[in-house]
């Protein structure tokens, strides 16, 4: 029998081009099962488990393994009612050859189940440590945890090279990204459709889809094209399939080169969404570059409260309050001192905007259209804003 087994084996394995071990066991299981009519025993269900994990260690696809066994077993099939009818010492009668090929296949389907089992837990098992990798390598680079030799060394699977320039962009919903959704299919293909190979590393941290691109060595500390920023549109529409919602915004970081410049992409990045919230800015994608004057407008915030105290303190004692105002002042600086436009932003006639802005006048003592007090004026609405005042009480030294 150890013979039949052996060379069974062989031409199987032969026939797909793998090697003989893979069905280590298998027949001669099987070959136990047609003589005793019994199910395959645990041990032998745990080594078809551990075949099916070796199997996927090895990068063997699923299909082609289950194709060798299937074809092991049809291979031995037709050599088993002579095998056993050698071990009875007698012909077998019909009911005994259908009794023995049920008893057979169920043998071959428990087994191929178990196979399957190893195979999916072993993939997993990869998974879960690529995965572990993965966000270990994200927080230590951005984080600054991590020696840069280090950070270096272990981008390489993941397609970066650190040496070169990169920029992060950072997408939210109101609903959180988390590292067991799939992070990288549908992104990874668009980007790749659209822009070729570029380096991409994707990642879940603190509710949020981050993402740092690789840029060719040639865009320096440039910022990147037009094409290049189209690429937060992609993060943005991403982090909305992942969550399955409708709103997102994404922070882009300027370009900056090496470890410590992914980094600094990174903080600019949940820098420019923090301060496009605050400002309750239109556009879904905030870049850095762009917003470099309320960045130093927020970097003393207890400067700023007083100046709005100063300015803006006395709208407070409106009728109606400060809010409607404020808005007014917002929509006019935004209309670039156009009262009319200012009026169908806010869906109030001209007339009415008019009055506000002589009412800001009085309480203030700072004209909008006033050159002297128009600086201050804009400053302190923006602050404002930042400061979500008058919702919240101002906070100064």
């Amino acid at each position: 029998m150890d013979a039949v087994v052996a060379q069974v084996a062989a031409a199987s394995a032969g026939e797909h081009g793998m090697p003989a071990a893979l069905l280590d066991g298998y027949l001669t299981a099987l070959w136990a099962v047609a003589c005793t009519g019994r199910r395959l025993s645990r041990d032998e269900e745990a080594a078809c488990r551990r075949l099916g994990g070796e199997a996927a260690a090895t990068g063997l696809a699923l299909p082609a393994l289950v194709d060798i066994y299937m074809t092991a077993s049809r291979r031995l099939w037709p050599r088993l009612p002579d095998l056993v009818a050698e071990v009875r010492r007698r012909p077998l009668r019909p009911p005994e050859l259908i009794s023995i090929g049920e008893a057979v296949w169920r043998a071959a389907d428990t087994a191929l189940a178990a196979l399957a089992a190893g195979y999916v837990e072993a993939q997993r098992q990869v998974v879960r440590r690529e995965e572990a990798f993965r966000r270990e390598f994200v927080e230590d680079l951005l984080s600054g945890h991590a020696d840069v030799g280090s950070l270096v060394e272990r981008a390489g699977p993941f397609g970066l090279t650190l040496t070169a320039p990169h920029f992060v962009a950072v997408a939210a919903t109101d609903r959180p990204v988390d590292s067991g959704m799939q992070l990288t299919g549908g992104l990874t293909d668009d980007v790749r459709s659209r822009f070729g190979d570029r380096g991409l590393l994707t990642a879940a941290k603190d509710g949020q889809l981050v993402c740092v691109f690789s840029l060719p060595p040639r865009a320096g500390g440039h910022p990147p094209g037009p094409d290049w920023y189209d690429l937060a549109e992609l993060v943005g529409r991403a982090a909305a399939r992942l969550t399955r919602r409708s709103d997102w915004r994404v922070g882009v970081g300027r370009v900056h080169p090496g470890p410590g410049g992914v980094r600094r992409s990174y903080r600019e990045a949940l820098e420019a969404i923090d301060l496009a919230e605050r400002l309750s800015l239109p556009q879904r994608v905030a870049h850095a570059r762009d917003l470099l004057v309320y960045r130093v407008l927020v970097r003393d915030e207890a400067a700023m409260a007083d100046l709005v105290e100063a300015v803006l303190g006395p709208l407070a004692t409106a009728r109606g309050g400060a809010e409607p105002l404020l808005r007014t002042v917002e929509a006019w600086f935004a209309s670039g001192g156009n009262t009319a436009e200012a009026a169908r932003r806010l869906h109030l006639s001209v007339r009415a905007v008019t009055y506000r802005l002589q009412r800001v006048a009085e309480l203030t003592g700072h004209t909008a259209g006033d050159a002297e007090h128009r600086l201050a004026l804009h400053v302190a609405v923006t602050g404002a804003r930042l400061l979500d005042w008058p919702r919240r009480p101002l906070v100064a030294d």
